[in-house]
């Protein structure tokens, strides 16, 4: 592919999953403002974080699978077409009912990562393929910063609608672009949707992250919660089954049981848990009066601006590490940005009573996130047989969302369970939640110590095509 070509469709791949990314995080400090704008209660205002949640987990890995069977490229822009309508409806929503409607169809766009993923592995030339992954991961890494920042601003100069309405340009210019300009990959997975794995893969996510997003509000012991958990356990084991036999299998079992794949995607589970914890609660901390006895009252901008060096760190470090992956490979820049986030968590569990320092935890937390970002999507397509990149990939950034959503709520559990007289938590809630996320990423350390080290992944493309199929492990 001409090198021109190459960067027009880096450029395309980035913004559509910028965007998506984006969109993840920007909604979530402007929910207080929407709830008051539609008359709705906070806990109906939570869907619109929920609804997405839900949708991207469902779609990301089986859309992945549908664009390894039937065509990145056509899946690719149906799902920007898709997240176009979701953000045009949540734009001119009436109504919450509407807009979490919107946000629904939004979640579609979680495929976006996979499908990226397989089109720069099956379109690139082989010594381009792990900068650009290192490069997209970067990017996606600072969408979800890029939410926090903007989101304040956006709405106090403009007003909550546009949102949306600034990614509808950015994603309807994207996907002209991507119809013309961005190459169908010739390299085809053989065989047929399993829509029976599909629904029960579906189900099973649904059961247990509905509970996990809602739990706060519902009660751990109440019958829903307790009803899920038990329900997602039984269509988990059923799921299970049902791939292990099936010839046409939504995600290959024995993939994932390769000692890279389970290692990264443990790996996965436990950084996510700190990530999304730390979005959620560490401008909530910020924003908190002082009179509770900690925080600093910030407005919405002011707790985004102090976010801004984890922007500019995850960004940074995030290109920087396809510089560093073939020098030092991607199991250790794994463990290193892990290992920052287990740093910047510790630190913040001891010093927290300063505006410096909540920054300074920001950029090491940051410096962590596109280290890990960037490793974890090469070491999973270095060690996947190609028609199987889309599933393995949504599968990886799947298991991070469910990671996410497991810090979120343990975390959730710890900062809310007492309450001052005022309602706010008191600081010591706080402190051990901090404590837990540094638990939680010193876990990931752990996991992406087991990570198998061999040859880099170029290795795999270069197999003879006749060869059974050996996924190399990676660096």
């Amino acid at each position: 592919m001409p090198r021109k070509s190459s960067r027009l469709t880096f450029a395309v791949l980035a913004t559509g999953a910028g965007v998506f990314s984006m969109l993840q995080s920007l909604i979530a400090p402007a929910l207080p403002t929407v709830q008051h704008a539609l008359h709705t209660s906070q806990s109906t205002a939570t869907w619109v974080m929920t609804a997405y949640l839900l949708s991207a987990s469902v779609f990301t890995p089986i859309l992945g699978r549908v664009g390894d069977l039937v065509g990145k490229k056509r899946t690719l822009v149906a799902v920007l077409l898709a997240v176009l309508a979701g953000c045009l409806t949540a734009a001119l929503a009436p109504g919450i009912g509407v807009l979490i409607i919107a946000r629904i169809v939004q979640g579609v766009g979680g495929a976006l990562f996979p499908l990226s993923f397989g089109i720069i592995r099956d379109e690139f030339a082989a010594g381009e393929v792990s900068g650009s992954i290192s490069n997209l991961s970067a990017v996606i890494a600072a969408g979800g910063g890029v939410g926090i920042v903007a989101a304040g601003p956006i709405v106090s100069a403009l007003d909550y609608h546009w949102l949306f309405w600034i990614p509808v340009a950015v994603v309807a210019a994207t996907t002209l672009i991507a119809v013309r300009y961005v190459p169908e990959s010739p390299k085809r997975a053989e065989g047929r949707v399993s829509w029976a794995g599909a629904a029960l893969l579906s189900a099973w996510l649904v059961a247990l992250l509905l509970p996990l997003s809602q739990a706060g509000q519902w009660g751990w012991g109440s019958p829903r919660v307790l009803g899920l958990f038990a329900a997602a356990v039984v269509l988990f084991a059923l799921w299970l089954a049902a791939e292990s036999r099936s010839r046409n299998a939504l995600i290959d079992l024995r993939v994932m049981r390769l000692p890279a794949v389970w290692t990264t995607n443990a790996a996965a589970l436990l950084f996510g848990a700190g990530m999304y914890a730390i979005w959620s609660f560490l401008p909530a901390f910020v924003q908190t009066p002082s009179a509770a006895g900690y925080g600093f009252g910030a407005s919405v901008t002011a707790s985004g601006l102090l976010m801004l060096p984890m922007l500019l760190a995850m960004f940074l470090s995030g290109v920087l590490s396809g510089r560093l992956e073939p020098r030092v490979g991607a199991k250790a820049l794994l463990t290193t940005g892990a290992a920052l986030g287990a740093l910047a968590c510790g630190f913040l569990t001891l010093w927290h009573g300063d505006q410096w320092q909540i920054a300074v935890v920001a950029g090491l937390f940051g410096l962590g996130i596109g280290l890990a970002f960037a490793s974890m999507a090469n070491l999973v397509v270095g060690s996947v047989p190609p028609e199987q990149t889309g599933a393995a990939t949504g599968m990886n950034a799947n298991i991070r969302t469910i990671g996410g959503s497991i810090g979120a709520a343990l975390t959730s559990v710890l900062v809310t369970g007492r309450l001052q007289a005022s309602g706010l938590p008191y600081a010591s809630g706080y402190t051990h939640g901090w404590a837990l996320l540094t638990v939680l990423c010193l876990g990931a350390v752990g996991a992406a110590l087991l990570v198998p080290v061999r040859r880099p992944a170029r290795v795999v493309d270069a197999a003879p095509a006749q060869a059974a199929p050996a996924p190399a492990r990676v660096r």
